[in-house]
C-alpha cells in the first residue's frame, strides 16, 4: 500500500537530503549525538503545498519505535510526551534550519 502524498519538487528533495545528512535533531539536541541515521518526519502530512519543506530528521527510536521510557520517547503514539521532553515539532524544525542553513 503506497502512502498518499505529493511528489517532492527538486528543491524539496534537496532540503530532505540535507535533513537526512544532518541526522536526528533530537539525538543531536537532547543527547549530543551528531549525524545519527534518521528518517524524514513530515510535520503536517505530505499533501499540502511545501509539505516536504516541513520536515525534520528523527531516528527510528525518536520517530516510530512507539516507546516511552527514561532514555527516549517516540513521536508516534507518544506525541504529548515527545513534545514535553524535546519541544514542539515546529521548534525542532526551526532548530534544524539553523543547523542546516
Amino acid at each position: 500500500m503506497a502512502l498518499k502524498g505529493s511528489s517532492p519538487t527538486k528543491a524539496e528533495k534537496e532540503w530532505m537530503d540535507k535533513v537526512a545528512q544532518f541526522g536526528c535533531i533530537v539525538c543531536w539536541e537532547a543527547h549530543g549525538i551528531p549525524h545519527s541515521w534518521c528518517e524524514i518526519h513530515h510535520l503536517d502530512g505530505k499533501t499540502k503545498p511545501n509539505a516536504h519543506f516541513q520536515t525534520i530528521g528523527l531516528c527510528y527510536r525518536h520517530h516510530r519505535d512507539l516507546s516511552n521510557n527514561p532514555l527516549w520517547v517516540s513521536r508516534h503514539k507518544n506525541k504529548k510526551e515527545f513534545v514535553e521532553r524535546y519541544g514542539t515539532e515546529e521548534h525542532l524544525l526551526e532548530r534544524t534550519k539553523i543547523y542546516i542553513n
